[in-house]
């Protein structure tokens, strides 16, 4: 059950060339430039490997292929989780990337992607973690810590179906990025961290037992990519999503980056 739930339903063995262009019906952009922005702080999704300084991960994987497909050239640039759909909605960047679930509330400020993933959240704790195994023994234990970013889906999640409906609740320790979350779950300084299937993994492969997730997934989550409202990128990239859908591309990515890398190597 641990093993299944972990992985995003679909991924299969590769059936086809790993990122085969498919370029019948997609439109051709022309070779623009196409500002995209991320936050770099969610691995496997997007993250600076510390060992050779780049950026890269599922989502840099998927956005290059989709700019080969489209004929456009990527740009990217960096901004915090709290100011990036604002920044695109603004007209900053004409594409935000960072994990970021579909939501009504959202699509009052920005245009979505269809999705391209689809994951659950998990309670993500030390390894040697024995005080709660699940959100109600987590909810009971008076003391117990969760680290969240504000305004994100674990933030909610952790206020709503976890806790008491109370955003100010002193139990939940707010944090700029998501991996300073797991940082302070690490050291001690919280003792859960809320995230989806993807980043959970990343996290417990590389932590050599230190890691764990415990407890039933909380809920699905789609992603998708954010665009300023009436972006004329979103039908074309929802065009190069159906086709690497279609062709294996998807699944080969998430070979790559859910069953085969190792974070830390």
């Amino acid at each position: 059950m641990f093993l299944r739930r972990f992985f995003i339903a679909g991924l299969s063995a590769l059936l086809v060339s790993p990122l085969a262009v498919v370029a019948a019906d997609l439109p051709d952009l022309g070779g623009k430039t196409v500002v995209v922005v991320t936050e770099n702080a969610y691995p496997p999704l997007q993250f600076v490997d510390p060992a050779s300084g780049e950026a890269k991960g599922w989502e840099y994987d998927a956005m290059n292929e989709i700019a080969k497909r489209l004929n456009f050239k990527v740009e990217y640039q960096n901004t915090s989780w709290d100011a990036m759909i604002q920044a695109v909605s603004d007209g900053q960047y004409e594409i935000g990337m960072t994990g970021i679930t579909i939501k009504d509330d959202r699509k009052a400020k920005v245009d979505f992607s269809d999705p391209y993933m689809r994951s659950q959240q998990f309670m993500l704790v030390r390894g040697d973690e024995s005080r709660f195994t699940d959100a109600k023994s987590f909810a009971a234990l008076a003391d117990g810590l969760v680290g969240a970013q504000p305004g994100t889906s674990p933030f909610y999640t952790a206020v709503y179906e976890i806790l008491d409906g109370n955003e100010q609740n002193p139990r939940i320790k707010l944090f700029e990025t998501f991996g300073a979350t797991v940082q302070a779950l690490k050291a001690g300084d919280v003792d859960l961290v809320l995230t989806d299937s993807v980043a959970a993994k990343g996290y417990v492969d590389a932590s050599n037992g230190g890691l764990k997730v415990v407890g039933e997934p909380l809920g699905t989550e789609d992603f998708g990519f954010i665009f300023p409202k009436g972006s004329d990128l979103v039908a074309p990239v929802n065009a190069a999503i159906a086709a690497m859908k279609a062709d294996g591309s998807f699944d080969a990515l998430n070979k790559k980056w859910f069953l085969d890398y190792k974070m830390g190597q």
